[in-house]
């Protein structure tokens, strides 16, 4: 974790230029055991950032361990540092895991990001851990409607650099839009979220870390 966590924009700026080098692109993970989501909301009462992690067993898809963390929000909401506001509670809950997942899914933007560095890539590379982005909605990008069909897909690109992948997961539904994150190429993300999305649009493990953080209301 990068310390101290920077509190402004210009801060931001500078860590975000030297981290989002340092993202892998391509595979380089284990065997997977152990799959972990993440996701966080906001108390705007309190001011605490709830992050949540959901581990599940990869070929069950059960539930096998749950972290409900809360931090202070440190950063404003500026558009396109999103992760500066979410990952010191997303990576302490992380943190708290008696083992790390083998791969992390993230309810953001991977590299289909402006400077590609959202949320996915972000909480990757301080953690080390590999990484998948799973958005509900286009950040950036340009693509074709795919099929309605689940399982069809259609690349995106964003200043003519393919930067993810709209992806049907269920007939009918509105696509996800995945990118890469950290040690995964787009190829097996893609592929990945199609495994752990066996029934509805939402890949399974996210629609758990979702439903965790917020228990806090």
């Amino acid at each position: 974790m990068i310390e101290p966590w920077p509190t402004t924009e210009a801060e931001a700026r500078v860590v975000q230029e030297d981290l989002r080098g340092r993202v892998i692109t391509h595979d380089d993970f284990p065997p997977l055991r152990r799959i972990a989501a993440v996701d966080a909301h906001y108390s705007d009462s309190d001011g605490m950032t709830w992050a949540a992690v959901a581990e599940l067993d990869p070929g069950t898809l059960e539930l096998t361990r749950s972290v409900l963390l809360a931090r202070p929000t440190v950063f404003p909401y500026v558009p396109g540092y999103l992760s500066f506001r979410e990952v010191p509670a997303m990576a302490a809950a992380v943190g708290l895991l008696p083992e790390p997942p083998d791969l992390l899914i993230v309810d953001g933007q991977g590299m289909a990001h402006p400077r590609r560095f959202g949320l996915a890539c972000h909480l990757g590379v301080v953690t080390g851990l590999p990484a998948i982005g799973v958005a509900k909605s286009r950040l950036v990008g340009r693509y074709e409607e795919p099929g309605r069909r689940r399982g069809s897909s259609s690349p995106m690109f964003h200043r003519r650099e393919l930067v993810g992948v709209a992806l049907r997961t269920r007939d009918g539904t509105n696509p996800l839009f995945v990118s890469v994150g950290h040690r995964v190429s787009l190829p097996t993300a893609v592929d990945l979220v199609l495994r752990f999305a066996p029934k509805w649009r939402l890949p399974e493990p996210i629609r758990l870390a979702d439903a965790i953080s917020r228990m806090h209301r």
